[in-house]
């Protein structure tokens, strides 16, 4: 009942900055001296140390105790919170600050809307819209929205050098919602033989500048993707219902060559009896929020394998 107390006091400490105040400190630091970085009122020092508390329970961090001055002195370091430091890969910290009213608010209205014969979300019971009406009418929402997928997609430069062989003889490759082009990015660098091209709805990709090997083009994946020799979906599909996907796959099939295309998925597997316990945890909590916030949800190999058959 209470885990959402620690997704909060992590949400905390990275508003407050406290990995990057750590990590910059280059050694554990004090207290007190977290306290003074963080430039609050020394009477809060007593509410950072329980937030710290439960974190370093929760291995964000971790505390060591030593004497100064036949004094003991709570030395905080962050072995975790290395993956929440701003400017680093992989950051996830944009990730935590999503857990902001917008999406928490949905929650409240899960049990309703399962009941009630209205709205396509608890999302969409909430706040009166869809998740992509609500980004489009709140631009502090999309900007918060738009980094963390782009901090997500930051993350494929630690796997991008064991794909080699999916990219061997392509061409040309379309990034299917591709967003603000971090995927293609990183591609394009890995892969200069590659042309890239990334696909999103005209207000995204609009005043994005084209690159010598990345080029933007406004368009809705539901209705035609641009020709290339693959296409690529990133944790794309896993938001959309199945009779969505099978629309998306089609039109991504239509776009490739019938001999040597390809089509590319980046996305969750759910996998209970092969997993280590949390890792199935975390994908069945992705797949809650799905359900939650858009038509979505997480998928077994056998639920992909028949999106894949259906779609052609």
């Amino acid at each position: 009942m209470l885990n959402y107390i620690s997704s909060m006091s992590l949400k905390c400490a990275v508003e407050l900055g406290v990995p990057d105040i750590i990590h910059n400190h280059g050694r554990p630091i004090a207290l007190p001296d977290l306290v003074t970085a963080l430039e609050i009122h020394p009477s809060k020092t007593c509410f950072v140390y329980r937030v710290i508390s439960l974190l370093v329970h929760s291995c964000f961090f971790a505390i060591t105790v030593k004497e100064k001055k036949k004094q003991k002195q709570h030395m905080i370091s962050p072995p975790y919170s290395r993956l929440l430091l701003k400017d680093k890969l992989p950051c996830l910290s944009p990730h935590i600050l999503t857990l902001c009213p917008a999406f928490l608010t949905a929650w409240q209205f899960l049990g309703n809307w399962i009941k009630a014969d209205k709205g396509t979300t608890p999302f969409e019971i909430a706040q009166g819209m869809t998740l992509w009406e609500y980004e489009d009418h709140n631009p502090a929402f999309n900007s918060l929205f738009k980094e963390a997928m782009a901090s997500d997609s930051g993350m494929l430069n630690l796997a991008i050098r064991d794909c080699k062989p999916v990219f061997l003889g392509l061409g040309s490759l379309v990034d299917v919602e591709g967003g603000i082009g971090k995927v293609a990015s990183i591609i394009s660098k890995a892969f200069p033989q590659l042309k890239c091209t990334v696909l999103d709805l005209s207000h995204v990709v609009a005043n994005l500048p084209d690159t010598e090997n990345v080029k933007f083009i406004g368009g809705d994946m539901f209705h035609s993707n641009p020709p290339a020799d693959a296409l690529l979906l990133k944790l794309t599909l896993h938001a959309y219902s199945d009779e969505e996907c099978l629309k998306i796959l089609k039109k991504c099939r239509e776009a490739i060559p019938s001999d040597g295309g390809k089509v590319i998925i980046i996305d969750t597997v759910i996998n209970k009896e092969k997993e280590e316990h949390q890792v199935t945890e975390a994908k069945l909590f992705f797949d809650m929020l799905m359900m939650v916030v858009v038509t979505g949800r997480e998928r077994s190999e056998r639920d992909w394998e028949k999106l894949f058959l259906e779609s052609g």
